[in-house]
């Protein structure tokens, strides 16, 4: 992947909203040991600041969230049910806790070690299961790109294991269509999942994902 380029620090000093829009089409890169994975990020959830119940944030600094109100462009990375893992993005100035989860990616390359990594046989009663089976949501994609609690806090501008990057020749459209005088917008956006209890910001559209693509966890 040649063409691909590494996104910068400028590239995460960006509000958080657009930052979450941004990060659609473009890629994630996990390297492991002399493998390389790579998976296009195709559906997020922005979290916002400690009035959104939603957040972890809300319950204020502990030392699970700290990150959360650092510098953007940090791996926030937490446990779920005791058992499973969320890869976020850090957003926003420092002590302004926000991050974007990111929750589908499309499998680009590598997809053998994501089978691996996930403890899934590509075939399986004879039946061959389709990629997005791989990272089609927040839990899967952290287990299919071997991402757990020890990339927590790592730098996604400067690791070498772990980092986002763009092919500068796709561009994914934002625009709202012909009032714009643009293309039709590429990009949907949605209430949030699983956060319910989340008072009036369970109906936040604060997630955003690619529109039409099959490799996304819920439309």
């Amino acid at each position: 992947m040649s063409r691909m380029r590494r996104l910068t620090k400028n590239f995460y000093q960006q509000d958080t909203f657009k930052l979450a829009k941004s990060l659609l089409g473009k890629y994630l890169v996990r390297k492991i040991n002399n493998k390389t994975l790579l998976g296009k990020i195709v559906e997020v959830e922005a979290y916002y600041g400690p009035d959104d119940l939603a957040s972890h944030a809300s319950r204020g600094k502990t030392p699970r969230t700290q990150i959360m109100f650092s510098q953007p462009g940090l791996a926030y990375i937490y446990l779920i049910y005791g058992m499973y893992y969320c890869f976020n993005i850090v957003t926003e100035a420092k002590n302004f806790p926000a991050a974007v989860l990111i929750r589908a990616l499309e499998p680009i390359s590598g997809l053998p070690q994501m089978y691996k990594n996930r403890y899934l046989n590509k075939k399986k009663d004879n039946f061959i299961l389709h990629p997005s089976a791989l990272t089609n949501g927040p839990s899967k994609l952290c287990q299919a790109f071997k991402i757990d609690k020890k990339l927590n806090g790592h730098n996604l501008i400067t690791s070498r294991i772990i980092y986002l990057a763009e092919n500068p020749k796709e561009k994914i459209s934002a625009n709202s269509g012909s009032a714009s005088g643009g293309k039709p917008s590429q990009i949907q956006s949605a209430k949030r999942i699983g956060v319910d209890y989340a008072g009036d910001y369970k109906h936040k559209l604060w997630r955003f994902y690619l529109k039409n693509n099959p490799f996304i966890s819920s439309k």
